[in-house]
């Protein structure tokens, strides 16, 4: 089978899961052409939202960071040089919530260095505070898990700022400008998101066995809610349309959710 290779960064790379995760994930590096090597200084922002047991399926699954993680050290990268970094903006601490979700014991299996981004230093850019690991990384992997009604992979991102001054923007400003001014200022950003088993709007799993991946986390975002028939876009959305986004691995006919 030829696979089509992505020609410009717009472009979101779906494929489905039929054998493991680490497949999918090696396939989209392949679509998307992702270039790195043993040296390089990889940091992951897996989601983590909640203290709740893998199953539940409100943060990014142990065996996907695991796979990831895997595809990073077959390809020769050493676990010294994989951070996993988090941060809670909410009351309850980042130690609690990173232990039972599982992802701590992902990243103490692997040797890999956990991080709580609050704990390390921020940099000023504009009126944003952004955790200085992102400026100190060669390839940034944004690994959202992916809901109905959500844009999951876009809002991730803003665990990168300083605890303070996302709720104090949040205050000031909506979030699509929120995220426009902190895509702006961040390197170049690698999502690949977690889309194998979805929560709908009740809570509800259903198996859709989807990685995608894309440089752009909107149009990643307005992909995945296109698949699972979405007609009510979070406002950082609306002004994404999807007939701009070129889509490559499977399309979105062959891999739509059926209700």
């Amino acid at each position: 089978i030829k696979i089509e290779k992505a020609k410009d960064k717009n472009s979101v790379a779906i494929w489905r899961i039929k054998y493991d995760i680490f497949e999918a994930i090696e396939r989209l590096f392949e679509i998307l052409e992702i270039n790195f090597n043993k040296n390089s200084k990889i940091l992951i922002l897996p989601t983590l939202l909640k203290d709740s047991h893998p199953y539940f399926r409100d943060n990014t699954s142990p065996e996907f960071l695991e796979a990831t993680i895997d595809f990073l050290l077959e390809n020769g990268v050493s676990p010294n040089f994989i951070k996993v970094c988090f941060q809670s903006f909410d009351e309850v601490e980042i130690e609690t919530k990173v232990r039972k979700s599982g992802l701590f014991e992902v990243c103490q299996k692997k040797k890999t260095t956990p991080m709580d981004l609050r704990k390390g230093n921020f940099v000023k850019k504009g009126d944003l505070e952004i955790s200085e690991e992102v400026f100190k990384s060669d390839l940034i992997l944004n690994l959202p898990i992916l809901k109905f009604g959500k844009a999951n992979a876009s809002q991730n991102l803003f665990f990168f700022l300083k605890k303070e001054n996302y709720l104090g923007q949040k205050y000031l400003y909506p979030e699509t400008e929120i995220f426009e001014k902190l895509e702006n200022q961040l390197p170049e950003v690698l999502t690949i998101a977690q889309a194998d088993r979805v929560q709908d709007k009740r809570g509800v799993a259903h198996y859709l066995n989807l990685v995608l991946a894309s440089f752009r986390p909107q149009n990643l975002d307005r992909v995945f809610l296109e698949i699972v028939k979405e007609r009510e876009l979070p406002e950082i959305l609306k002004d994404v349309k999807i007939e701009n986004i070129p889509i490559l691995g499977r399309k979105i006919k062959e891999v739509e959710f059926s209700f």
